[in-house]
């Protein structure tokens, strides 16, 4: 095996990227600088540019030539994709699955796959965060911080940034009070997406690879992980500068959350989100399911509000934990059963937020993202 260090011998950076010439250079520049990379350290890197038409390749080469990134051992896989799957899910499959074949080349048995995207930055520490976060979880997510870089730097949109963050993070709070994931603790950020995934390459293969969607890929990954049993933590060490750029390749992806964002401003769009009832009935029916499980009798799963078929659809018997019970029945029965709400104003629904944790005997003046 090459000659790396002992934690970052296990990584592999995996990196979508079309047409990029602008940003990827900025993300490859914040990786060459992690903890622990050094010429006679590198991290691997794997970028998989497909469908390109601008000079991110020329670019890239440059960088290697002139020694900005001497630190990567970088790999850039060329595709070009059909249309009717030249999208993000299919270029970050191929990836991730690339990532997961050089481990096993190096003979890695204990490798690990990150995602990032390629208009992202990473902080010094952000891979070897990861690994120790992977320590007591299967998956770990990133949390997003928003560059607001070229932008308006407009404090309006920032307001806003912060007081969507404040409303998950009672979101949150909600859920440490009736129903705490003992496998991720408070303090915690509630983001998972692509931007800033880590996870075991076996496992990634265990769960049949990322699935290759239009949009919410990431998603969809993260909930193969909790099918299979694992442990998602959200760990508050591990965090990656996302861009604010408002114009994506992909209808629901980050760039169409900011241009909603911006429109609140420009345009005084409400944005509405589900009110803090939802939000307890979600948590109380879960914390209820996983009881179900533990007891594992059909009076318990009776009393959870469980029907024959849901149990016998879950596959019960199958579920290593409570979590791969809970993600199956979710999978089956959605929001069916929980009481029908209408999205609010975000002030009213973060007012709600506030009254319930109130009700709730829970703090709210240490309400943060």
């Amino acid at each position: 095996m090459r000659n790396l260090g002992p934690a970052l011998a296990r990584a592999a950076v995996c990196v979508p990227a079309r047409n990029e010439a602008q940003v990827l250079p900025h993300l490859l520049r914040s990786l060459n600088g992690q903890q622990g990379a050094g010429p006679q350290a590198r991290l691997r890197v794997l970028v998989l540019a497909n469908n390109g038409t601008d000079d991110m390749l020329d670019v890239v080469e440059r960088m290697r030539g002139d020694g900005e990134i001497a630190n990567l051992d970088l790999r850039v896989v060329e595709a070009t994709l059909p249309r009717e799957v030249a999208h993000v899910g299919t270029a970050r499959r191929m990836a991730l699955d690339a990532g997961a074949a050089w481990l096993v080349e190096d003979g890695v048995t204990d490798g690990v796959l990150l995602s990032t995207d390629a208009d992202a930055v990473a902080p010094p520490n952000w891979v070897m965060a990861n690994l120790r976060a992977l320590d007591k979880a299967e998956l770990v997510g990133g949390r997003l911080i928003i560059d607001e870089e070229g932008q308006t730097g407009d404090a309006g949109l920032a307001a806003l940034h912060a007081t969507i963050e404040r409303y998950w993070a009672g979101v949150r709070r909600i859920e440490d009070t009736l129903d705490p994931p003992p496998h991720d603790p408070a303090p915690r950020h509630g983001d998972h997406v692509a931007a800033s995934l880590a996870l075991g390459a076996d496992l990634y293969v265990a769960v049949g690879g990322l699935p290759p969607l239009a949009c919410g890929e990431d998603n969809a990954l993260v909930s193969a992980v909790r099918l299979h049993g694992g442990r998602v933590r959200h760990c508050p060490e591990v965090s990656i500068t996302v861009s604010a750029r408002r114009a994506g390749r992909v209808e629901g992806g980050m760039a169409t959350e900011m241009a909603r964002r911006a429109r609140v401003l420009s345009d005084g769009d409400a944005y509405c989100l589900p009110p803090a009832r939802h939000w307890q009935a979600l948590v109380e029916r879960r914390r209820a399911w996983r009881r179900a499980w533990w007891a594992g009798t059909p009076a318990a799963f009776r009393a959870a509000g469980l029907s024959p078929e849901d149990i016998a659809a879950a596959q019960v018997e199958v579920c290593v934990n409570d979590i791969a019970f809970v993600e199956r029945l979710e999978a089956r029965i959605g929001d069916s059963g929980l009481p029908a709400v209408r999205d609010v104003p975000l002030d009213a629904a973060l007012a709600g937020i506030d009254d319930l944790l109130a009700a709730l005997h829970a703090p709210v003046e240490a309400l943060s993202a």
